[in-house]
């Protein structure tokens, strides 16, 4: 359920509610630099989600003003999905955020490894 958007204390608390969850940073990363996809497109590239997720994670995307929902008026219809410019700033803004996960990716593994060995 989203955030009641009048409960914000900081920019980074809006980030969050925009980008939160395991999918939303990957649909933002595989519509990068004006992208367009399919819906079937999108899932393809984005390994492991599920039908209704992706569902669910595109209409907060499109709430939020962050992807753009295009339906054309064919039998069967057909809808694409891309970044609005509020996306591709936003994606912009994750870019570090991806390269620091490139650069530590091998140290969270370690600490997440060692942390479920010593629970077990």
């Amino acid at each position: 359920m989203p955030k009641d958007r009048g409960t914000y204390t900081c920019g980074l608390d809006v980030a969050v509610d925009v980008v939160g969850g395991k999918w939303k940073p990957m649909i933002l990363w595989a519509l990068h630099e004006g992208v367009t996809l399919r819906f079937g497109e999108l899932r393809r590239h984005i390994a492991g989600v599920s039908e209704k997720v992706l569902t669910q994670q595109l209409r907060e995307l499109v709430s939020d003003g962050i992807v753009h929902r295009e339906v054309y008026p064919e039998v069967p219809p057909k809808v694409e999905y891309s970044l609005t410019d509020l996306g591709e700033s936003l994606n912009t803004a994750l870019v570090p955020l991806g390269l620091w996960g490139d650069q530590h990716m091998r140290q969270v593994i370690a600490h997440k490894t060692a942390a479920t060995e010593s629970v077990a």
